[in-house]
This record gives structure tokens, C-alpha cells and sequence, in this order.
């Protein structure tokens, strides 16, 4: 292929490559409006209210597993220094043994974790959970598992997206999602990596991509997992 053929080449990939919006901070007064309006904000209040910032580079699946369970006030051990307050911490989430069976904490902090083990990390803890991967999602599914969940204050959405799908940079990473506005097709992130990335909306074409793309760790699509109590 000529020099020539080559750049035309690449002009008209550039045309064909679908539009990325970027992410809108909550913060922000339109990001605020979104949430008055959204269609789907039940989990929002609960999980504002437990925010967590993850411990270490890739404790993003501990921290939102923690965020899950103590917004659902599933039954905790003591804490150090809390008296008689329980909760659930990023330290304590791995004591039962049924979790560290999943995977030990040692090896989350090297090498974060994977969709399937944040299933079973969220299912040890007694919790039924649903786990959805993007290559088996539409995009008219994904809205609607959206509109359903997040307008369910009963249950709990995860993700794990590929940030630069969504405007953002580096990799792979897990965060709840809180609320979702149909009129402009945003969901609002959680970002647990509050020192990184604000709350954000993302448009929902974008973050259904991202889903799609391949964590390297298991070889599959990334995705989302549906968490709720048993009972």
C-alpha cells in the first residue's frame, strides 16, 4: 500500500469510528441535573452513603464489594477501635473463609480481579449474584438490565469496563454503577478510585464497549455483575 493509500486509508477509519463522549463529572451543575432527573436513582442514596475509596491500586473489586454489602446491611464482623459498631471494611471482607477460598487478598493487591471472582467474592459473603459478560449482552439488553436494576433499590450493579473505552486512561477497573438517566442514555459510575476519577456519567453506548473489550487476566469479556440478598 502507497503512503497515500495508507492515509486515506486511515481518514476513513477515523469517519467510520463510532463518537466517545466524554465522561461528565457529577459534580458538575449538569451532572447534578442529571441525577434530579434520572429514571433510575434507588441505589444512589444507599451508595453514597457508604462510599469508599479502594485501598490500593487494585483493590477496586474489594472496595465495591465492600460499598455492596454494607449498602444491602448484610450482617459484619466487629471492627478494631469501632466498639460494638460492625461494618464491612476492605480489610475484614476477606475474613471468612469461604472468601479467601475465592481468592486471597495477597494476590488481589498484584493482580486485581477478574468478573467471575468478583462473583464469588460477592457469593461467599451469601449473596445471590448474577453475572452478565459483554460479548453476551446487546446493547438493547444492557438498557434494559439498567433500568431494571438501578430502579431496584433491593440490588446492587457492578462493572468492569475498560476505562479508555469511556474517555478515560489506563485499563481495566470494577465500580458500582448508581443511577441511569434515559433521557440522554448516561449511567453514573462510582468511581472507587476517588484520588484518580470523580463520579462520573458516562453515555451508555460507550460503557456497553467497554464491557465488550477482553480482560487479559481470564480471556474473556469484561462485564457486570447483579448482586442481592438471598432472602
Amino acid at each position: 500500500m502507497t503512503g497515500r493509500r495508507l492515509w486515506l486509508g486511515l481518514v476513513l477509519l477515523g469517519t467510520l469510528a463510532p463518537a466517545r463522549a466524554a465522561p461528565l463529572p457529577l459534580e458538575d451543575p449538569a451532572g447534578l441535573a442529571l441525577l434530579t432527573t434520572s429514571t433510575a436513582r434507588a441505589d444512589y442514596g444507599s451508595l453514597a452513603q457508604v462510599f469508599e475509596t479502594q485501598a490500593n491500586l487494585a483493590y477496586c473489586g474489594v472496595a465495591s464489594s465492600v460499598m455492596v454489602l454494607n449498602s444491602l446491611r448484610l450482617a459484619a464482623p466487629p471492627v478494631p477501635g469501632y466498639g460494638r459498631y460492625r461494618f464491612w471494611t476492605q480489610a475484614n471482607l476477606f475474613e471468612p473463609a469461604a472468601s479467601r477460598a475465592v481468592i486471597a487478598p495477597e494476590r488481589v493487591a498484584r493482580e486485581g480481579m477478574t468478573l467471575r471472582q468478583l462473583e464469588a467474592l460477592l457469593a461467599s459473603h451469601g449473596l445471590k449474584v448474577q453475572r452478565l459478560h459483554g460479548d453476551r449482552l446487546s446493547l438493547v439488553a444492557f438498557r434494559t438490565v439498567l433500568q431494571r436494576s438501578l430502579a431496584d433499590p433491593t440490588d446492587r450493579l457492578l462493572v468492569n469496563y475498560q476505562r479508555s473505552a469511556v474517555g478515560q486512561e489506563e485499563g481495566g477497573h470494577i465500580a458500582p454503577l448508581a443511577a441511569y438517566d434515559a433521557g440522554s442514555d448516561q449511567a453514573l459510575i462510582l468511581d472507587v478510585a476517588r484520588y484518580r476519577y470523580p463520579a462520573v456519567w458516562v453515555k451508555v453506548t460507550d460503557l456497553w464497549r467497554s464491557l465488550n473489550t477482553i480482560d487479559r487476566s481470564s480471556g474473556r469479556s469484561r462485564g457486570l455483575v447483579i448482586a442481592r440478598p438471598r432472602n
